[in-house]
């Protein structure tokens, strides 16, 4: 469902910021220190999982100054819509993974599945380690949990920094809660 002018301004006019840029940026710079204390040195794969992921490998990668490798997986739980249903795989490199220190980043940890079954692909595809990262959780139970998040807020429907609402606003900076009358 594509929005039109109108109502894409009068939902991004009704949201609530929860995370302003500044914020943002301090926190992926957090972020950056305690990948670099735990990664630099193994020469990492970086799996950035669409297509959230883009936004935050994009805005993180440059603060990594450690030498690493790019590559993406494609598992997908929502497909534009605001509830999750089953993963999907997409596109899933097992043969990249194999003997390889895995760094997983992904926009959100909602409810955790897509994240739990994104890192149990990776062992079963013979990873040396997996290490994973969001930008975002969202304060609530989760199926697993991140090693490295960059902010945690309350458990609403976001977007921004990668996170979508009905595939718009992944280019919004910041981190926004949509209103309950947009849901």
């Amino acid at each position: 469902m594509k929005l039109d002018a109108i109502e894409y301004a009068a939902i991004a006019g009704r949201a609530d910021c929860l995370v302003t840029p500044a914020e943002m940026d301090a926190a992926l710079d957090r972020m950056a220190g305690v990948l670099t204390e735990r990664l630099a040195g193994k020469d990492p794969l970086v799996l950035c999982v669409m297509t959230g992921g883009i936004v935050v490998t994009g805005l993180l990668l440059p603060r990594l100054h450690f030498q690493l490798r790019l590559d993406y997986l494609h598992a997908s739980r929502y497909r534009g819509t605001t509830s999750g249903g089953e993963i999907v795989w997409r596109y899933r490199p097992s043969e990249a993974i194999r003997g390889e220190h895995i760094l997983v980043l992904d926009d959100v940890l909602d409810e955790g599945v897509t994240l739990d079954q994104v890192i149990r692909a990776c062992h079963e595809d013979g990873a040396a380690s997996v290490l994973s990262a969001v930008l975002v959780e969202k304060c609530r139970p989760h199926q697993c949990e991140a090693d490295v998040v960059g902010v945690r807020v309350p458990n609403r429907y976001l977007y921004g920094d990668g996170l979508d609402y009905k595939n718009y606003f992944r280019n919004a900076h910041g981190v926004f809660a949509v209103a309950d009358e947009d849901l």
